[in-house]
């Protein structure tokens, strides 16, 4: 574990929580902020120390342990569902479970809006009349107050994430971030054209030290693909993405490779993604 938890207000009004590899950006709108940030930081002190505790168990795939710390629950709990659906370890719900963490603590009946951004994995609370509005990697994003999604998430092989797939993103949309952390990364996984000489793996730890992963194989590079080819790959991740839409475990994606997208979900969940270009 390195260093201390850090917490500083930004200009523009927004809160920087840092702490080893977590890095958190905290927006709140309404009455009530500063004392919505002082609890925000107040939990945040001890976010990384409970994850380190179970560590060696996080990074295993799920097998139903019984977990201690509150961080760690909701990461098991959102991959719970998908334990069946390939290799998974609660550290794919990390990043969403630790901004769902901050936010709990945050919510108040006199805060409109909370957006808890950890790198792009993000829990948003919003109260009546507000609206929720990101740019992601797969296009802009709205969610209003009255839809079910409070969390959103993106993976692929050209992330800070390590991929099986060679999506270029999946942007996923969830009741929580840890759902949609998780989501986005099955589903980034199953865009791949198995064997393809176009793409070249490495195993993971030569990529990063990433302990769930070690000797795995993940893309490194993804060279030119025909058109056939990138629709198939989008037609293994569509498939699976509608199978999790059906499920009730996302609300909505947006698949991209190549410049070309897929789109799974209403838009009455999600309005202002880019039109299915396949």
């Amino acid at each position: 574990m390195t260093g201390n938890p850090e917490a500083a207000l930004l200009p523009d009004g927004r809160l920087h929580l840092h702490h080893g590899p977590i890095d958190l950006i905290v927006t709140v709108e309404g009455v009530g902020r500063d004392a919505g940030f002082a609890r925000a930081t107040a939990r945040f002190e001890t976010v990384l120390a409970e994850l380190v505790a179970e560590l060696d168990h996080l990074t295993l795939p799920y097998d139903a342990a019984i977990f201690g710390g509150a961080v760690a629950k909701r990461m098991a709990r959102a991959v719970a569902p998908l334990a069946g659906d390939g290799f998974v370890t609660p550290m794919a719900a990390v990043a969403g479970s630790v901004a769902d963490e901050v936010l709990a603590v945050m919510r108040d009946r006199g805060l409109t809006k909370v957006i808890v951004n950890n790198g792009g994995d993000i829990a948003f609370h919003l109260g009546d009349g507000a609206v929720f509005r990101a740019a992601s990697p797969t296009g802009p994003v709205e969610v209003s107050a009255d839809a079910p999604v409070r969390g959103l998430a993106t993976s692929g092989w050209r992330g800070r994430s390590q991929s099986f797939g060679i999506a270029d993103a999946v942007t996923v949309l969830a009741r929580s971030a840890a759902e949609a952390d998780v989501a986005a990364t099955l589903i980034a996984n199953r865009v791949d054209l198995p064997g393809h000489p176009a793409i070249s793996r490495r195993p993971a730890d030569e990529v990063e030290a990433i302990p769930q992963l070690g000797t795995m194989p993940v893309t490194a590079d993804v060279g030119p693909l025909s058109a056939q080819d990138i629709a198939t790959a989008l037609d293994t991740g569509q498939r699976y993405a509608e199978d999790l839409l059906d499920r009730g475990l996302i609300e909505g994606a947006t698949l991209l490779l190549d410049q070309q997208t897929r789109v799974i979900g209403s838009s009455d969940t999600a309005t202002g993604l880019p039109a299915d270009q396949s």
